[in-house]
């Protein structure tokens, strides 16, 4: 149809004479003459046509402004989309982008230097995209950290938790990350299933498949953690938990006992003019702790709080407290001794108060969706720091509730012993 309509568009150009009929008595004498010129104008128009009718393919209009947002650590633009090109200039992660043209799988855009070229949309992130992150910052600008950690390697800050959802930020190894929520889903393999672990027999009512626990606490499929984070500039998103570590000292890794710190929280400070560090005054530190595994329906199994002996010139427990199910957040702050018996129950000291899960909320299961660990009733626990012990805080009048107890395969593998 269009060629049609292009085809009499062209033939109207054409000299009159060409579209008027010849005489008989002038064909025979102006043939050779008529020929000729015939055959120069319709070669014209053929090319003519030709030329039209390739470029109507080619014409792209220019999205009105359309941005796009680079998701790479560092790419380059390209002058053309082939094998061999050069480079037009170079971008970072999270510069803006103006697009000009929209190709196959290629972006021509234009830097806010005026650089243009092509560059890969796997390599930039569109403008929705970009809005839902910033709309997720301002969601979470305000929450507050429940643990500092320190990226492990070069990551990208998703949208959500999955490996296939949405990226913008890029982090760099070393760069601080305030941690802000916890998320757990099944680990992908290839293909699209979801890794698996041997069956093991669950808790009456519970299941021993599916994103359910078993009476060992360990999922019964393989599990991925994920951390809502938060760096210096605002940036918000999800990674890996294992691309990350928990901000700790050294000198209180070495005492983890092969578990994972999952939150550290100073307390107070104690000076110690016989230290081997340069700064003599030696943080005293709160610890929590989980096992190295992922899915686990809470945050930490472990408590322990770290005071230095000046004697000694080396840290040591103070308190500790195992086997329980605890959830972030852990609040520091500070009180006196509601009983006023102590030597020190004017005095306002540091104080820590977790939270536990209560012996009648039943198991806690993962949301399949969003990967959310919310727990039923649980019961906050508060301790007051009083040199280098640590004493329970308690109202007076109140009392130790039931609470829940995470059963591990060591202690299941004791019971049986034991009963032989």
């Amino acid at each position: 149809m269009l060629e049609n309509v292009l085809f009499k568009s062209l033939v109207l150009l054409l000299p009159p004479y060409f579209r008027m009929p010849i005489p008989g008595e002038l064909r025979q004498r102006g043939r050779a003459h008529s020929v000729n010129r015939l055959s120069n104008s319709i070669l014209f128009v053929f090319s003519l046509s030709i030329a039209l009718l390739g470029g109507c393919s080619r014409f792209r209009p220019k999205p009105a402004g359309q941005y796009v947002y680079v998701t790479a650590k560092q790419t380059f633009l390209r002058d053309r989309v082939a094998a061999v090109s050069n480079r037009t200039g170079t971008v970072a992660n999270g510069d803006r982008l103006e697009v000009l043209e929209h190709g196959r799988r290629f972006f021509r855009v234009k830097t806010v230097k005026g650089e243009q070229g092509w560059i890969d949309e796997k390599a930039v992130a569109t403008q929705d995209v970009f809005d839902a992150f910033q709309s997720l910052g301002q969601v979470h600008k305000d929450d507050p950290p429940v643990a500092s950690a320190v990226i492990r390697d070069e990551v990208n800050l998703h949208l959500k938790p999955g490996r296939e959802t949405d990226r913008f930020y890029r982090l760099a190894e070393g760069d601080k990350l305030q941690l802000l929520q916890r998320a757990t889903l099944p680990k992908p393999v290839p293909g699209g299933a979801i890794a698996t672990r041997p069956a093991v027999k669950g808790k009456p009512g519970q299941p021993a498949t599916g994103l359910g626990n078993d009476a060992s606490g360990i999922p019964p499929i393989a599990m991925e953690d994920w951390w809502l984070g938060r760096d210096a500039h605002g940036h918000t998103g999800w990674l890996l938990s294992r691309m990350l570590d928990v901000d700790a000292p050294d000198t209180l890794t070495r005492y983890s006992e092969g578990q994972k710190i999952v939150g550290a929280y100073l307390l107070a400070t104690v000076h110690d003019d016989g230290a081997e560090q340069e700064n003599k005054d030696i943080p005293i530190y709160l610890t929590v702790l989980s096992p190295y595994l992922a899915g686990l329906p809470y945050d930490f199994d472990q408590v322990r709080v770290f005071t230095w002996n000046v004697k000694m010139h080396r840290y040591e427990t103070a308190f500790r407290e195992k086997n329980i199910e605890g959830y972030m957040p852990v609040a520091i702050g500070s009180s006196k001794d509601p009983y006023g018996k102590s030597p020190t129950a004017q005095t306002a000291l540091p104080t820590f108060t977790y939270r536990v899960l209560a012996g009648d909320a039943g198991p806690v299961v993962p949301d399949p969706l969003t990967g959310m660990v919310k727990p039923g009733r649980t019961i906050a626990k508060t301790y007051r720091l009083e040199g280098n012990l640590v004493r329970r805080v308690q109202a007076p009048g109140s009392h130790d509730e039931p609470e829940a107890h995470p059963v591990t395969v060591e202690k299941k593998d004791k019971g049986r012993k034991k009963k032989r």
